[in-house]
């Protein structure tokens, strides 16, 4: 009667908690290190940082055209007539009015910049900022790797908590069938039956909200990678001592070296520093002479047929004196950004050293409380076991083995939750290294 129940309540549970659109679909086997590299390449947010990226080597072109020649190609017709008066020409015998005429010009003009040095530095200014843009980038495929990792870890647990909930079921009918066996031989109480019974509703119950846990968790896993919701997954590691392992040291010299020279944060804001002193340094270099190569050839004339070929050539030399001192301003406004820059890269280098050292306090507790854990889940299984003994024997009622199996269930949930924790610490820690695309 009570494997009946159980197998009931386990077929309710799975079609109640089954995935729409799932049927029929081949599920994706996805290791932890699978994840966390999908999504440090291809997560939604690592893509919108690479499109950024691309705009920031696009405005690099952009600044670098003010360097290349520039060339043009134009074409006239001109049919009027003028005012020779209004032009001071006023001899007796000549028309007031002159025209109308026709005029056809065909011309090609070019222009190429000699000497700019304003330009050749908003060039490297702008090429510094790309390279921010890619530090940019790297920080969101660590922010991106880091949310996998992170989902990833409350999937697999939650998997746990199921196949803990369903031992717990297991050894609710077990019991309720030796409670039912005990009674039948006359040494057990009918209430035993109904305490066994109902510690097997109450972890069919249990076993239904971590099924309804875990769907969820696997649903967080498809969002961190940027996959469809409804993708059927299957998590291939478990909640082992090694899962969320990196490439840093556990030691906090070694670790905060690995933060401060991998952090793309740290590469940003120095990048953001350096582009914020060039674009300084164009706007100083806008006091010095611009040289431009000017000239253009064309055919011009009263008619097509008459048309005959005309040139110019000019060098022009142009130099700021005064605008007002907004030159001056804008100045001021970058040193300012060239200082708060500075102040945010020592912030984050502190930063990553309060982070480093709080993942280092969190990995040193969790594995602690994971050798704990470890021992009360040890200590729990033979309490239960001595119980059931007990029971059996006739020598207690089954309210020992109850309180048993509560204690085991509690044992259950804390390693599982060490284990998680530690899991977390380690993955914590490599994000504070900069280096979280490497979890495994």
């Amino acid at each position: 009667m009570a494997r009946s129940l159980c197998g009931a309540l386990g077929a309710l549970a799975a079609l109640a908690l089954a995935a729409p659109g799932a049927a029929g679909q081949a599920p994706l086997r996805l290791s932890f290190a699978e994840a966390v590299r999908r999504a440090a390449a291809a997560a939604p947010r690592v893509e919108l940082a690479g499109l950024r990226t691309a705009e920031a080597d696009a405005r690099v072109r952009e600044a670098r055209a003010a360097l290349l020649p520039a060339v043009s190609l134009g074409g006239l017709w001109l049919n009027r007539t003028f005012n020779s008066q209004s032009l001071g020409i006023s001899f007796p015998g000549f028309p007031v009015l002159v025209g109308p005429f026709n005029n056809y010009d065909a011309r090609a003009s070019a222009a190429q910049t000699l000497f700019d040095w304003s330009s050749v530095a908003r060039v490297r200014a702008a090429r510094t900022e790309a390279s921010g843009s890619r530090a940019e980038e790297g920080v969101s495929a660590e922010v991106a790797a880091q949310a996998a990792a992170t989902a990833y870890l409350r999937a697999v647990r939650a998997q746990a908590l199921v196949a803990a909930r369903e031992a717990d079921s297991a050894l609710a009918a077990e019991l309720v069938e030796l409670a039912e066996a005990q009674r039948a031989a006359g040494v057990s109480a009918a209430i035993d039956v109904t305490r066994a019974r109902a510690q097997l509703v109450t972890a069919e119950g249990l076993l239904l909200v971590a099924r309804s846990e875990a769907d969820r968790a696997r649903i967080e896993v498809a969002r961190a990678l940027g996959l469809e919701v409804e993708t059927p997954l299957e998590l291939a590691d478990t909640l082992s001592p090694a899962l969320g392992a990196a490439a840093v040291a556990a030691a906090r010299d070694s670790a905060l070296a690995t933060g401060l020279a991998q952090r793309p944060e740290l590469g940003a804001e120095r990048a953001r520093a350096a582009a914020a002193r060039q674009a300084g340094s164009a706007i100083r270099a806008e006091r010095l002479p611009r040289l431009v190569a000017l000239g253009d050839y064309g055919l011009n004339g009263r008619t097509v047929p008459a048309a005959i070929a005309t040139r110019q050539i000019a060098l022009q030399v142009s130099v700021p004196l005064l605008d007002g001192f907004r030159r001056e301003a804008r100045l001021a406004e970058q040193d300012a950004a060239v200082r708060e820059a500075e102040v945010r890269e020592r912030d984050l280098q502190q930063q990553i050293a309060a982070d480093v050292d709080t993942a280092l306090l969190e990995l040193r507790a969790a594995q602690a409380r994971q050798a704990i854990a470890a021992e009360q889940l040890r200590l729990a299984e033979e309490e239960l076991a001595e119980a059931r003994e007990r029971f059996r024997a006739g020598v207690a009622g089954n309210i020992e083995v109850i309180t048993a199996q509560a204690n085991l269930i509690r044992a259950r949930d804390t390693d599982i939750d060490a284990r998680f924790a530690a899991a977390l610490a380690r993955v914590a820690l490599a994000r504070a290294a900069g280096v979280a695309r490497t979890l495994h």
